[in-house]
């Protein structure tokens, strides 16, 4: 078939896609941007379509032509308003499919969607849930009999958000104080299972709402899972004073998953969310979920491996985004973004140029303190200079940082890797952190990513992380901008060079030029 997966850069997207070329489909991916796919190994063997679900004039071309389609996309990421998004996103895809069907296109016969299992309870405490099943009614009302629905609870998965809030709270919290609600019942899932229905459901055809799940646990006893198969020891107590919502933004602290998308998962598993697996047994007999100690097994192998296929924070950053902080399995990051119409090249000799007598453009006492201390306690501190004022070499002395990687941007080429300049520090700390800077021309601009990037070693290690976040909050930022606004007076003397050259030139052939009215041999 020639099917359609909206959501193409996303977790489950992401690891859908070669499965469905490897049995033989022609895929499409709709995308927002094509840079977030740049780099997966299936790149060149899908149809790339630009367009977003919130703009429906930009839908056409993706679902026209197409035999079915995969619907696997949420607003959570973007907060506050995440329902009313979700909402208008499901109506203009099936008014585009509508729209394509009427105007003599094919469109798609099948969509096939992924959201989330519901309580038995009447009244749904989750926004989320409640955002998932109304997307669900949206399709399903939209293009009616031609929808499969699949509802899945917790997915476990090297990457996914609810494995990696499970994994992070039981490997940094010996001794938790938890809700109530961790006796609630649910049926994690694991991923290698939910791929294995989502693609059978081609051959099965719609099917209308389907619930899929493993055994049913307590989330008490996923923590305890994690810890058994990392060889920990826990202590969970639940006491009753503990609300979701504070118990939610304590997750988003200790886990690298924001608040945005932690308070609604946790809201969603204050409730029972048990399956009914009677249908997914008859539709698809093939398929035996493994058991969840099986599925943690396997996540936790492919992360000590480092063959995380996607995850959930896969899904791209747009470029005005001010600052993202997040924590990849065990490497913390802080990053903000910038755009400017200064050149690429300008921008990353201004990055070249940081450190030494220079300085960190911004809050240099601090900096100054930072060295200090760290000569005190038996680091290089900010003694060591840099070896040539512009220049940065690989293996390079940067105060008290080592040049790890440094490469240029290549204006023109959209194939080439964007400009980088990686510092490793080498001052005295309680992990291992990195400073690095990405220059990427984008679309008759530059973006200009910075991050900062931490490994923390140990308990330590991760205090000192997040008691530093406040001070990047008030550096970086200042940092970023001036940084753009010395790319721009480089920018800025290059022109005037030019023109000055430009306006020297103009002079020195107008004075070889004959005089006016004079005789054209020269005589």
């Amino acid at each position: 078939m020639r099917v359609l997966v909206t959501g193409a850069t996303g977790y489950i997207g992401g690891r859908l896609i070669p499965r469905l070329l490897e049995a033989g489909h022609t895929v499409r991916v709709l995308v927002r941007d094509t840079d977030p796919i740049r780099g997966r190994p299936w790149e060149r063997d899908v149809e790339v379509v630009r367009g977003d679900l919130l703009k429906p004039l930009t839908l056409g071309p993706a679902v026209t032509g197409v035999d079915a389609a995969y619907y696997l996309v949420h607003s959570m990421y973007g907060g506050d308003g995440f329902a009313a998004r979700d909402r208008r996103a499901a109506g203009n895809f099936v008014a585009a499919c509508d729209a394509a069907r009427q105007g003599g296109g094919a469109g798609p016969m099948h969509v096939v969607y992924l959201g989330g299992l519901m309580p038995e309870q009447e009244k749904v405490h989750s926004d989320h849930l409640k955002s998932r099943a109304e997307t669900g009614r949206v399709l399903a009302d939209g293009m009616p009999g031609r929808v499969t629905e699949f509802r899945a609870g917790p997915i476990i998965g090297s990457g996914s958000a609810s494995f990696e809030m499970v994994r992070y709270l039981t490997e940094r919290l010996p001794v938790m104080v938890t809700p109530r609600w961790i006796y609630t019942r649910v049926q994690p899932i694991a991923v290698r299972d939910v791929l294995s229905y989502l693609s059978a459901a081609l051959d099965a055809g719609p099917q209308g709402v389907v619930d899929i799940g493993g055994e049913v646990l307590t989330f008490k006893q996923m923590m305890l899972g994690v810890a058994e198969a990392r060889g920990l020891w826990r202590l969970i107590v639940a006491t009753p004073f503990l609300a979701p919502r504070l118990a939610a933004r304590w997750v988003g602290l200790v886990t690298p998953i924001p608040n945005a998308l932690a308070v609604p998962l946790v809201a969603g598993v204050t409730q029972d969310l048990v399956a009914d697996p009677a249908r997914s047994r008859a539709l698809f007999p093939d398929i035996e979920p493994i058991a969840y100690d099986e599925a943690v097994r396997l996540a936790l192998s492919k992360i000590r491996s480092g063959a995380v296929e996607t995850r959930w924070s896969d899904a791209p950053v747009d470029a005005d985004v001010e600052r993202v902080i997040e924590d990849r399995e065990g490497l913390a990051r802080d990053q903000r973004n910038t755009s400017t119409d200064v050149p690429a090249e300008y921008v990353f000799r201004a990055v070249c140029s940081i450190g030494g007598t220079r300085g960190y453009y911004t809050f240099g006492w601090a900096w100054w303190l930072r060295g200090v201390f760290d000569r005190m306690i038996g680091g290089p501190g900010l003694r060591r200079g840099r070896r040539h004022p512009t220049d940065l070499r690989e293996g390079d002395a940067l105060d008290f940082w080592r040049v790890e990687q440094v490469r240029a941007p290549r204006a023109g080429d959209p194939d080439a890797l964007p400009g980088l300049l990686r510092l490793r520090a080498e001052m005295k700390l309680p992990g291992l952190a990195w400073l690095q800077w990405e220059v990427e021309p984008r679309g008759g601009k530059t973006l200009l990513r910075q991050s900062a990037l931490f490994e923390p070693r140990g308990l330590p290690g991760t205090l000192y992380w997040y008691l530093l976040l406040p001070a990047h909050g008030q550096i970086f930022p200042r940092m970023l901008r001036a940084l753009e606004g010395e790319a721009r007076k480089l920018w800025g003397i290059d022109q005037e060079r030019e023109i000055k050259i430009h306006r020297d030139k103009t002079r020195r052939e107008e004075r070889r030029r004959p005089e006016a009215g004079g005789p054209e041999d020269g005589s």
